[in-house]
């Protein structure tokens, strides 16, 4: 298991969730390995051909992820597992949005070191966001690979259609006799 793969607890958790597979051409390959080189890619951002052999072939990596892409299944995920973490309380759906933006001083950078004698918490009791880590950890996972794979295809939709019949200046618009 490499650093950034799917954990023990997050896999137990996002198993139940994943579709059966190999119903159109034979069985599919481990899950998880697939997954984990998904995640590596968003991760780091590297092409899919340069994919660690760790993950199996690239090619199965890419096709895996272009079809849950298209047919919503890291979208599912991704609620499915929100929905977990809110039902166990891991979710705080206090939202602050907040445009400004101010720019301090030079002379600003010489705040003091040690915190205030007064730490405000939030809510009863101090860790009530913190139910399941493993959890969070795994929603924000999936996050990533939905937000990417919405950016991935995104330019193909907003780009117009392209033409292969050029007008030619040679051709004669008058006819001849």
């Amino acid at each position: 298991m490499g650093r950034g793969d799917l954990t023990n607890a997050e896999w137990n958790r996002l198993e139940s969730f994943l579709p059966r597979g190999g119903s159109r051409g034979g069985r599919w390959s481990d899950h998880r390995r697939v997954i984990n080189g998904v995640l590596y890619r968003v991760r780091t951002g590297v092409q899919w051909r340069d994919l660690p052999e760790r993950f199996g072939p690239w090619e199965t990596v890419y096709k895996r992820h272009r079809r849950w892409s298209a047919d919503g299944t890291w979208q599912m995920l991704l609620s499915k597992v929100q929905a977990a973490e809110d039902a166990a309380g891991g979710i705080d759906w206090d939202v602050s949005v907040d445009s400004t933006a101010v720019r301090a001083h030079q002379h600003a950078a010489g705040a003091r070191k040690t915190p205030s004698a007064t730490v405000l918490q939030r809510g009863p009791g101090r860790g009530t966001n913190q139910v399941n880590p493993a959890l969070r950890k795994l929603a924000v996972r999936l996050e990533e690979v939905v937000r990417s794979a919405n950016v991935w295809d995104a330019p193909a939709a907003a780009s117009p259609p392209r033409s292969t019949s050029q007008p030619t200046d040679d051709a004669d618009p008058s006819p001849s006799s």
